[in-house]
């Protein structure tokens, strides 16, 4: 008598990279609203995240012989690359929106209760491999540093007293980042802790982000979501630009390196094509319609039709062709003539 092998439970590395890209997500935000229930949002925030960030940045002037301009890029740099697993899906999820938009368009014309209608987009993210969630965990911790940044650079590069009795007090106890302050603010042209007079940042700003969003748009069939897309492409560059105005510059250093360091992330999963001319000027041109289940039936049968008043007109004989018809005819005129002389 054989036994029967009762079923294994499935490994965690069977599971999909999806579930597993949500589950560390949902981890990290149920850590951070823990944080901020237990020692409150004010603190949390300082203890957590200002405080880490000032004495990260001080370090890397540090590295970099002083240049806080640099140390504020190298610091993008790094935090982009711990985080480039969320990138890289984020930026496979739209390619594979993009791949999937016939599918997608097939679903919305074949259902039309909303409720089976949404479990079968479901069904074909989860084909794809499209994570909504996934997509979504960049622009996060982008935005979340963005605001955290702010916050330092005020401390860091303020310039006035009170700015370095609190950069002093969010240092950690260590010599070497207590003798770093005073920090150098200028960069290039730019005074890091004050906006950029010239317009050169916030006009960078804006055409970097214009870029890196029409690169990874994804082409829509409907007209008002298309319209929608395009409107979206022009109106975050230009509040991302109007916003560096009134921001510290090295606020603005951060997104423009943030935003060359996606645009080579896009350059590395897409490809050539999407930074070429025609994908960044030109609208995004509407998915070509996937032909239904029932396409090549009615294409057949228009086919058939179209053949059949021609198997079914009568064959005609050229002319002067030796037929059965043409030899019984004058056969029968013969007899008929032959009856009217006897009578």
């Amino acid at each position: 008598m054989t036994r029967v092998a009762a079923p294994s439970a499935p490994s965690p590395s069977s599971r999909p990279r999806g579930s597993r890209g949500n589950a560390l997500m949902f981890g990290i935000i149920g850590l951070v609203v823990i944080l901020f229930v237990v020692l409150g949002p004010g603190r949390a925030w300082d203890t957590f995240f200002i405080t880490p960030l000032i004495n990260a940045l001080v370090f890397l002037d540090i590295l970099v012989f002083g240049q806080f301009g640099l140390a504020i890029i190298l610091f993008t740099l790094l935090l982009r690359l711990a985080t480039i697993p969320f990138t890289i899906r984020q930026l496979e999820s739209t390619r594979a929106m993009q791949a999937a938009q016939p599918q997608i368009q097939e679903v919305q014309k074949k259902y039309k209760d909303p409720k089976r209608r949404q479990e079968e987009m479901m069904k074909l993210y989860k084909e794809v491999g499209f994570n909504p969630l996934g997509c979504a965990m960049p622009l996060v911790i982008q935005m979340g540093v963005f605001i955290a940044l702010y916050r330092a650079l005020r401390f860091v590069v303020g310039g006035s007293p009170e700015s370095l009795v609190g950069l002093s007090q969010h240092l950690y106890n260590i010599p070497m980042l207590q003798n770093a302050i005073p920090l150098d603010q200028h960069f290039l042209w730019l005074t890091l802790g004050k906006p950029d007079v010239t317009y050169v940042l916030p006009l960078i700003v804006g055409v970097s982000t214009y870029v890196q969003q029409k690169m990874s748009m994804t082409p829509n069939a409907n007209p008002q979501m298309q319209q929608q897309q395009q409107m979206m492409a022009w109106m975050m560059p230009m509040m991302l630009f109007f916003l560096t105005l009134n921001l510290p510059s090295g606020v603005g250093v951060y997104w423009v390196t943030s935003n060359v360091f996606q645009l080579f992330a896009g350059y590395y999963v897409y490809g050539r094509r999407a930074l070429s001319w025609r994908q960044l000027l030109m609208p995004s041109a509407a998915p070509a319609a996937s032909p239904g289940p029932n396409a090549k039936k009615r294409e057949q049968a228009k086919i058939t039709q179209s053949k059949q008043p021609e198997e079914s007109a009568p064959a005609t004989a050229p002319d002067g062709a030796d037929t059965p018809a043409a030899r019984v005819r004058p056969a029968h005129g013969k007899r008929r003539g032959k009856r009217k002389n006897r009578r």
